[in-house]
């Protein structure tokens, strides 16, 4: 795994002076994702915010050849450019290495991409595709998504009277992606580079299909101070809110345990104002719920990950 000080050394394949918010995640994950490239990436990306603020015309911020997909369909273009180089090589009319990367959020992965994403996965073409899950529609409304976790206040599902928020489960999109049987999956968090760079070195090593969910704060849609998404990212892991684990060739491995330091997740909640109505007097069940369902997905993560290793 690449030192800071040799990532920092790296040609910019994302650059600064893009058009993101101050303390955007988005940003975060595309500049340490293609630091843990050697530049020799091919990216598509589709719509949202990454590609709106990254290549507003006439400028982009990317250093690498760049496709720009619709919503719906960044693995389906991924994974055609996949195939046409796949066939070039075959042919003799095209002889260096390259990497298929994709981008898209969660409303273009969880929810409309979802099909493109299988489908890709499937047919095992040779790509990446980094999720960067803010948990909502955040460059159309902050509308509420698939991702879009439980008690969250959204436009589309808003904190009033009548209700508090969303009131489903998030969709467990890496369990989903776990089950189509591909090389590695895994997950991480904004404010650890270290994981999320070495998640993303050994993808690329690997041959086939490749999938990493990076859970990224979103200083608009979750309501913090700029400052804080890093620290944000990190309390997600230390609660058990957004685990970090990889899946490769099926085998389960735990890359964070809190153990008896694991913090509750009323400390990730309260830094953000989609989550304040939480605290009011009155829906103190509605904490306890959550709590309750973050402390049994972990414990069933910790029985899988023993499972497969035994």
């Amino acid at each position: 795994m690449a030192t800071l000080k040799e990532l920092a050394k790296k040609p910019k394949f994302f650059t600064n002076g893009h058009r993101g918010c101050a303390g955007c995640g988005a940003a975060i994950v595309a500049r340490q994702v293609m630091m843990a490239t050697e530049g020799n990436a091919v990216v598509v990306n589709a719509t949202g915010c990454l590609e709106v603020f990254s290549t507003i015309f006439p400028y982009t911020a990317w250093n690498v050849p760049f496709l720009h997909s619709a919503f719906e369909n960044a693995a389906a273009t991924v994974s055609g450019v996949e195939a046409c180089y796949q066939s070039f090589k075959k042919q003799k009319k095209y002889g260096k290495d390259l990497k298929f990367i994709a981008f898209g959020g969660d409303g273009g992965t969880y929810d409309i991409g979802l099909q493109s994403l299988s489908g890709a996965m499937e047919r095992g073409h040779d790509i990446l595709y980094v999720c960067y899950d803010n948990g909502a529609y955040m460059n159309t409304g902050i509308q509420r998504s698939s991702a879009t976790p439980k008690g969250a206040n959204t436009t589309t599902a808003p904190a009033g009277k009548v209700e508090q928020g969303k009131s489903q489960k998030r969709k467990d999109l890496t369990a989903v992606l776990v089950a189509h049987h591909v090389p590695y999956v895994a997950q991480t968090v904004v404010g650890d580079w270290a994981d999320l760079t070495k998640k993303v070195e050994k993808a690329l090593s690997i041959t086939g299909p490749k999938f990493i969910n990076v859970f990224q704060p979103c200083r608009l849609g979750w309501g913090y101070d700029p400052s804080k998404t890093v620290e944000i990212g990190r309390l997600s892991k230390e609660t058990c809110f957004w685990p970090s684990y990889e899946v490769e060739n099926g085998k389960y491995k735990l890359n964070y345990d809190p153990k008896d330091k694991k913090k509750p997740v009323a400390e990730f909640l309260k830094l953000q104002t989609r989550f304040r109505h939480l605290f009011k007097k009155g829906n103190e069940h509605l904490l306890e719920e959550i709590q309750k369902d973050v402390d049994e997905a972990w414990q069933n993560l910790l029985k899988i990950c023993k499972c497969t290793n035994e």
